[in-house]
């Protein structure tokens, strides 16, 4: 009986140790901002942060333009969101996230006037 009791009680701490997926999506995207930002993304592209906000079960991704990528409308002529929709479905990497139905936003913001938003996308599990 005593063998019993202290398994049970084992087995209910290990549970109760186990993070949720929100809990850790949050620290992952935040040791990954720690350890990686910023970070070149490819010529005029700076990836600053990434968050994970709980109230929305969305991961978002906060990136900076810079010298001549830095101006309105520039995403929009490469087609960003087909390109940034078409890399997310095909990344084994969130899928994770993906089954549980988690969301996805792009920010673009200027390097000459980082309050301005130059490009944003945000997907839903329909989009992927």
């Amino acid at each position: 009986m005593k063998k019993v009791f202290v398994f049970a009680c084992l087995a209910l701490l290990f549970a109760a140790c186990q993070e949720s997926l929100e809990d850790r999506c949050a620290r992952e995207a935040k040791e990954y901002t720690a350890k990686n930002c910023p970070a070149k993304m490819g010529e005029n592209i700076i990836l600053d942060s990434l968050t994970f906000e709980k109230g929305t079960h969305t991961l978002h991704y906060y990136y900076r333009l810079t010298d001549l990528a830095d101006k309105e409308g520039i995403l929009d002529s490469v087609e960003a969101t087909k390109t940034l929709k078409d890399g997310l479905k095909n990344t084994t990497a969130m899928k994770t996230y993906k089954d549980n139905g988690y969301n996805f936003t792009y920010t673009y913001f200027s390097s000459k006037d980082p309050r301005k938003v130059l490009f944003e996308a945000k997907f839903t599990e329909k989009d992927y």
